[in-house]
């Protein structure tokens, strides 16, 4: 197993070359605060929404501060065959519940819950079109929501210190035809060996690794490897987001309110 830099994928990439990544903020005007992430051919709307009360079982056990969550979809129509809604099932199914899980953890490292109140943040992750890293562009972009919606909250006095601790972004690394590669679109993802996903704070301090052989095994030296793919796809993703943060602001209104946008700038280079 190696990781050749120079080898082209399939659609042109180097092996540690992420997908071109841009945020379209406040795309949901009711929100709090929202962004699309597109990274790549997957396209996400992360929005957060806030309730001035706390979930019951806070109050029942004299827990103090706030709370953050999340839930997260795949719309019918975001592959190419129909996804039946989990409400005509009549349940969630287990890996929508598994990934707003994720996504819920990664957000609550991302914030002080005492400085937050007794409110909580609801972050909602609807995938328009998936192909591959669905659950790293939603928690990618759901910081970046999370972000601007305290923004918000401060800006209208609602907030009197920002309960933000640090940035939070996810990206996928994978051993495909023996070859470490970094951010896996769906084509890969399916041929992985190995598939992994890297949940990171900008301190560098892992919050989750979700890793696994697809009838495959992986050692020592190549766990390295893809961790090391992995914090260099992670340290460019912050960099996005600090950019779609600063544009965010400067779209603000007075009040927390957005004005419109101009089309969104590619935050990262396409793949040369």
């Amino acid at each position: 197993m190696n990781m050749d830099r120079s080898s082209i994928r399939a659609d042109g990439r180097r092996a540690d070359q992420l997908r071109p990544i841009r945020f379209q903020n406040h795309i949901a005007p009711y929100a709090t605060g929202s962004t699309l992430i597109e990274w790549g051919n997957t396209r996400v709307i992360c929005g957060v929404m806030v309730e001035e009360m706390v979930p019951r079982w806070m109050k029942e056990q004299n827990v103090s501060g706030g709370w953050v969550t999340s839930e997260y979809s795949m719309l019918p129509y975001s592959t190419p065959q129909r996804k039946q809604r989990d409400i005509s099932r009549g349940k969630l199914d287990g890996r929508s519940q598994e990934i707003q899980r994720l996504i819920g953890r990664a957000m609550r490292a991302a914030v002080d819950l005492e400085k937050l109140g007794q409110r909580t943040m609801w972050v909602d992750c609807d995938v328009l079109q998936a192909d591959g890293g669905t659950r790293t562009a939603a928690i990618t972009g759901s910081y970046v929501a999370l972000a601007l919606a305290v923004a918000k909250l401060l800006g209208e006095g609602q907030l009197k210190e920002s309960p933000l601790l640090k940035a939070v972004a996810a990206v996928s690394v994978g051993i495909v035809n023996q070859h470490a590669l970094l951010d896996l679109c769906y084509v890969e993802d399916a041929a992985a060996e190995v598939d992994m996903n890297i949940v990171v704070t900008e301190t560098g301090e892992f919050i989750e690794l979700q890793g696994a052989g697809e009838e495959s095994t992986f050692n020592d030296r190549q766990l390295d490897v893809m961790l090391a793919l992995g914090r260099s796809g992670i340290q460019q993703l912050f960099q996005a987001q600090q950019e779609a943060l600063a544009a965010g602001r400067d779209a603000a209104g007075p009040e927390g309110t957005s004005r419109p946008q101009p089309p969104p700038a590619e935050t990262m280079t396409k793949p040369e």
